[in-house]
């Protein structure tokens, strides 16, 4: 038992309804490969997120590289990354939201502050990331 616990790890993981073995099991990690496959995944998404993981193994086996699609499923569920796609009547408004109105519409923009806008875009480094905003005058 843990110093400051009231309960067993049994007793935890019996509360908890898991196996005990899942406390002291670790992941396996991923291979040399499968990081070299995810970086260069993750950089072919930043230039065509249109890319599934049919296009990205084609590109994949291009590149000189043994992929099956479902390893690259695999790497880019992993991942988190999915193509980027419109949804069904992607146009089409909930009934339930509030549609406001154009208000520059017919507004003579003549001066500097009189409009402006804003965006916010995540930018991967060789070591991390790092956000960019802009504010547009």
């Amino acid at each position: 038992m843990k110093p400051g616990s009231q309960y067993s790890i049994r007793r935890q993981c019996r509360l908890a309804g898991i196996s005990r073995s899942v406390i002291y099991s670790e992941p396996a990690a991923e291979t040399e490969t499968n990081l070299t496959l995810m970086r260069l995944i993750d950089e072919q998404y930043l230039r065509h997120p249109e890319f599934g993981y049919p296009r990205m193994t084609d590109w994949l086996r291009d590149q000189g590289y043994q992929v099956k699609h479902k390893r690259a499923a695999r790497l880019m569920r992993l991942m988190g990354i999915q193509a980027i796609t419109p949804g069904p009547h992607t146009s089409k408004p909930a009934p339930e939201h509030k549609i406001y109105p154009y208000l520059l519409r017919g507004m003579d923009i003549d001066r500097v502050g009189l409009v402006w806008s804003t965006d916010i875009t995540y930018i991967p480094m060789q070591f991390g990331f790092m956000y960019l905003a802009a504010v547009i005058d």
